[in-house]
């Protein structure tokens, strides 16, 4: 049996998606996947999702009292995240199961990070709950919504529904600069807590004179700078535009929910008026 589909037409224009690639129930689909013909639980890159798992749990673990042995393992489970999508695509071995728990991956192993840093600057606990909020809230809609219109891939964006999130999720450049730039300017948060010592960085001679006369405490700061705070002022406004691309996403997909729920509306309004007649 061919899978359901959706139509729906705004303003003059007709978009119809398969809302899935092959129609099964959920019984039937444990059942295939108990068969294990294919398993893709072992595909290569879920092996290294699992190993991302494991890095990223024991990193946690050293993050209170070891930031050496953390930063190894974290930064390895990081650039994992950047070979289990080329191995996927290498071997052939894309898969739903592998798409979510590298999605999964990626939200614990953050929000793991944002948690340790709420205790360590109180102060601004809240906002590191909101980021944890926002980010889990914003891709889970956003992978809700394009389940439910057909897409293949959460990162399957047109650019007639948001520019932002087509160039963001396209060009893996851009995907690669927004997330390692994001996941930095948090480490080097963490970082901070345990680099204390200052680089003695000092302003250029032309500069340096005019900075004395306009700020003069400034080239004292300057000097003062450690590497984990020159990396978060860096990464910083990275990090802020991956929170701004991530309230787009959160919207975009309400806005596709919103209008699917609509579209049903009507469709449920349109066969009532058929059968009173």
């Amino acid at each position: 049996m061919p899978a359901p589909a959706l139509t729906v037409s705004v303003e003059g224009k007709s978009r119809e998606r398969s809302t899935a690639a092959v129609n099964l129930d959920a019984k039937e689909a444990v059942d295939i996947a108990q068969g294990l013909d294919e398993n893709v639980f072992l595909f290569v890159p879920n092996l290294i999702g699992y190993t991302r798992i494991i890095l990223a749990a024991v990193a946690l673990k050293y993050m209170p009292s070891s930031p050496w042995y953390c930063t190894l393992l974290y930064g390895v489970s990081c650039l994992l995240d950047a070979v289990d999508g080329h191995a996927a695509r290498l071997l052939n071995q894309t898969s739903r199961f592998g798409a979510v728990l590298d999605m999964i991956t990626d939200r614990c192993t953050t929000s793991g990070l944002l948690c340790y840093l709420a205790s360590v600057y109180p102060s601004y606990a809240l906002v590191f709950q909101a980021l944890i909020a926002l980010d889990f809230s914003s891709h889970y809609v956003h992978m809700y919504s394009t389940l439910l219109t057909g897409s293949k891939s959460h990162k399957t964006i047109e650019s007639d529904v948001s520019r932002i999130l087509n160039f963001y999720y396209n060009n893996p450049k851009t995907l690669f600069l927004f997330c390692a730039g994001n996941e930095l300017c948090f480490f080097a948060l963490y970082l901070m807590k345990w680099d204390t010592t200052p680089l003695g960085l000092s302003i250029p001679p032309p500069l340096g004179f005019v900075a004395s006369k306009v700020a003069p405490g400034l080239a004292q700061w300057v000097a003062g700078l450690t590497f984990a705070q020159i990396l978060v002022m860096v990464t910083f406004p990275i990090c802020f535009g991956k929170n701004v691309i991530n309230i787009v996403q959160g919207w975009k997909a309400s806005k596709i929910l919103v209008g699917v729920d609509l579209a049903e509306r009507m469709e449920m309004m349109k066969r009532k008026q058929e059968e009173k007649r």
